[in-house]
């Protein structure tokens, strides 16, 4: 379901509004906190030291985080997982290691769910107005999500950081290979 069916449905009106409403609350500073590193494991290091105390889906819940989007299955194989998001870090326009917009979890089968990395998101049309090209991350180039999409977004920058569990395909492509949406049953925990 996009953002439009949740504000339609009632499950989520006043974040809704935040995230359609993001270019203009989004106009404050842009900046991007980066390192010159290139090594792609002081990334998946931050990552995990950021994120860490997420390892119990409350303690993301008491953050600011909540699930939007069911558990994201892949298109051919594979899985992004169930998508904790923080819709006030989505829509400050900056992308920083220490801070990522969602954490990403997998169902288990116990019902229980497992911390398996992180996504960083920013919206195209808040970056590019103040930057000539896509956002990095301690050296890692973010991918564009184009609109329409599957999420009902607008355009928007994304980084997958597997930090929590190995991805046989990379740290920092968009699907797991691995992740697995079967056992989700549409209960948040």
């Amino acid at each position: 379901m996009n953002i439009v069916g949740f504000v339609k449905h009632g499950q989520c009106s006043v974040i809704a509004l935040l995230v359609l409403s993001s270019p203009l609350l989004a106009q404050g500073d842009h900046h991007q906190s980066l390192s010159s590193q290139k090594d792609p494991g002081a990334l998946v290091k931050a990552v995990r030291e950021a994120t860490e105390r997420f390892r119990d889906v409350a303690a993301a819940e008491a953050e600011g985080y909540g699930l939007l989007f069911g558990c994201v299955t892949g298109p051919d194989a594979g899985a992004m997982g169930l998508h904790y998001v923080n819709l006030p870090l989505v829509i400050d326009g900056q992308v920083d290691a220490s801070r990522p917009e969602i954490v990403l979890y997998e169902p288990t089968p116990d019902g229980r769910l497992r911390l398996i990395g992180a996504d960083f998101l920013v919206f195209a049309a808040d970056w590019d107005a103040s930057h000539s090209g896509a956002p990095e991350l301690m050296g890692q180039k973010f991918h564009l999500f184009e609109a329409p999409n599957r999420f009902g977004l607008p355009a928007f920058y994304t980084l997958h950081v597997w930090a929590w569990k190995d991805n046989p395909n990379g740290m920092f492509v968009n699907w797991h290979s691995n992740v697995s949406c079967e056992t989700f049953s549409g209960q948040q925990h």
